[in-house]
């Protein structure tokens, strides 16, 4: 241990133990997850971030070792840990340049927020040396004026590779190709017990996983066209979701998207169709409708189905607001009397 403190002194790292940890010292190959709370604090113990506070919630955070974590010095540290172990690192400036543009990212997630908001149009470098605003004063001050900063971190979890299921964003490219079909299968097994909204999560985390893939593709070649036909059924499916939450502008949206590309896609129209006769889009609906049996003469009765429910609705509605507005215009009415007192 004396070793390991010596090693971290001459990387600019001073190491506190507050609390033993248990067992032996992990290897921690690369692949590894650790789950760590941590405390984030300038020199003079104010505090900039706390893993069981933000958000308004306690979350720890996780990392997957050897993924190039933007802030590397989290990584070298963790590994001088035991779980269960307590410690504060006081670190250089030269490990915590990047702290403010991942604090950003962190408190973006614990808000439900795109954890890159803010950081789209340049690279990390050329904000560090901007006057680009990170939407929080005490971030902006810290990255205008580069300090050591205190980690105090708790090593809650260390799990060897193999031994959890990855996230997304720690899978290799083949990795979350491999896990769309099974991320599919159980969103449709959700949908078939009647869990709409966690089959919706399962539709959108596949689609989101091939999107990511396909950006990286030229549009048009072969790949991204593969990757757009896995893409087309996970956003029917996603879409089928959305008509039952009765979200039925995103399902115009996105099913029009569909069929701009695959003038065929029978399913899209239908979905498309249903999603219009919601919205009192009669003739919208109707073209839709048309086109499903232009497609498919087999779905005549089905579609008449459609079709003759939306009537049943134009007509409720149209008796109801003739009872509403009903002597609203009639000449013969006579105004009330004024009285005078």
């Amino acid at each position: 241990m004396e070793e390991e403190g010596r090693k971290l002194l001459e990387e600019g790292i001073r190491k506190k133990l507050i609390s033993p940890g248990r067992g032996e010292l992990s290897t921690f190959p690369d692949g590894t997850k650790v789950v760590f709370h941590y405390r984030t604090s300038l020199s003079d113990g104010t505090v900039l971030d706390d893993s069981r506070t933000m958000g308004g919630r306690s979350k720890p955070m996780e990392l997957i070792l050897g993924k190039k974590f933007k802030l590397s010095v989290w990584e070298r540290i963790v590994i001088t840990m035991k779980q269960g172990e307590v410690a504060e690192f006081t670190c250089d400036t030269k490990h915590t340049a990047l702290y403010p543009l991942v604090s950003q990212s962190l408190r973006n997630i614990s808000i439900g927020k795109d954890p890159l908001e803010g950081q789209r149009h340049c690279c990390g470098i050329a904000q560090i040396h901007s006057h680009h605003s990170l939407g929080h004063k005490d971030l902006d001050h810290l990255q205008a004026n580069p300090q050591p900063l205190v980690f105090a971190i708790e090593l809650l979890e260390v799990l060897t590779p193999g031994s959890f299921q990855l996230d997304m964003w720690a899978m290799t490219d083949k990795e979350q190709l491999d896990s769309v079909p099974q991320i599919h299968e159980k969103g449709n097994a959700l949908f078939k017990e009647g869990k709409i909204k966690e089959a919706k999560e399962k539709y959108y985390n596949a689609i989101a996983c091939l999107k990511s893939l396909q950006m990286k593709e030229h549009p048009g070649d072969e790949t991204w066209i593969h990757l757009d036909q896995m893409i087309t059924p996970l956003l029917l499916n996603y879409c089928q979701c959305q008509l039952l939450q009765g979200q039925y502008y995103e399902v115009i949206e996105h099913c029009s998207s569909l069929v701009f590309k695959y003038e065929d896609n029978l399913k899209a129209y239908y979905k498309r169709g249903k999603a219009h006769a919601a919205v009192w889009n009669e003739k919208e609906a109707r073209a839709d409708f048309a086109k499903v049996v232009e497609l498919d003469p087999s779905l005549e009765a089905s579609v008449n189905k459609e079709l003759k429910a939306l009537e049943e609705r134009l007509r409720s509605k149209k008796q109801e607001e003739k009872g509403r507005y009903k002597g609203l215009f009639d000449i013969n009415a006579r105004p009330a009397a004024a009285t005078t007192g």
